[in-house]
């Protein structure tokens, strides 16, 4: 059981604050930060840890508690403004981000930051661990689920296919791979550089269970992830369709924003736009 139960209008506001964080801790670091992918995955991170996730911060070391992985690991920053706002984490690290020997680098390290179960970055690596550790899980006898968090354009890498297959096979029903489906890659579409549609059919011919929803409604979220977890037989897959940038709309669905800060009056226009809920 997550330790808050938040409903729809709580999440929603926990992902406003999110997104606030994630324009100042962007804006504040030395070695800039990937703003449009924080901002897309920002109402998926709100879910999952203020209320799918059967863990909280004071039981970081439960061999019993829900896994997440960060496979997309240059989305940190919105991590660790989740992490953050629900208390893994001092709020005043996040104006450490990427700083020398900060306890929050430019990607995912178990050992810098509580809250991080593993070190990812070079894309295509958190779903074969994930895929080892739900398939520990089911041979040990343990309850627990794993969540793992990918992007669209990480779905070019073999290894993801490779994961997947392996699920499949062992039947690994507490495995629950998100796809943060924002169809943005480095410089431009995912549909030009590597076109992945369509991926329902592609997930399904792979053994997977296959949901989608639109990634920027958390009540969507809260329906498809909590349907997810009554299936069993089959590894569940959620195909969250985002807007990179999401919540401001001079980053929304523009490429250039992949690895760019706001500077300046974009800060200010940027809080502005996130000062209030819809």
């Amino acid at each position: 059981m997550n330790a808050f139960q938040y409903d729809a209008l709580q999440i929603k506001e926990q992902a406003r604050l999110i997104r606030r964080n994630v324009i100042r801790l962007n804006a504040d670091s030395p070695a800039g930060g990937h703003t449009g992918a924080d901002l897309s995955e920002s109402d998926i991170l709100a879910t999952l840890y203020f209320r799918i996730l059967n863990t909280d911060p004071e039981r970081t070391e439960d061999p019993e508690r829900d896994i997440y992985i960060q496979s997309k690991g240059h989305g940190v920053g919105g991590l660790y403004c989740c992490l953050a706002q629900a208390g893994y984490i001092p709020e005043e690290w996040l104006a450490t981000y990427q700083h020398f020997n900060s306890h929050l680098p430019g990607h995912p390290v178990r050992q810098k930051t509580p809250g991080i179960e593993l070190n990812t970055g070079a894309l295509g690596h958190g779903l074969p661990v994930a895929v080892g550790l739900a398939l520990a899980a089911k041979m040990s006898g343990s309850k627990k689920r794993i969540y793992v968090l990918t992007g669209d354009g990480e779905l070019a890498e073999g290894s993801n296919w490779e994961a997947a297959m392996a699920a499949a096979k062992y039947g690994l029903d507490n495995l629950f791979v998100i796809v943060d489906k924002n169809k943005l890659q480095l410089a431009g579409l995912t549909a030009d550089i590597m076109p992945l549609d369509p991926l329902d059919v592609k997930w399904a011919a792979f053994g997977f269970s296959v949901s989608e929803c639109d990634g920027n409604d958390v009540a969507q979220l809260i329906e498809s992830l909590e349907a997810m977890q009554s299936r069993t037989g089959a590894p569940q897959v959620l195909i969250a369709h985002t807007i990179k940038g999401k919540g401001v709309s001079f980053i929304e669905a523009r490429p250039e924003w992949h690895h760019r800060v706001p500077k300046g009056d974009e800060i200010i226009a940027a809080l502005e736009e996130l000062s209030h809920g819809e």
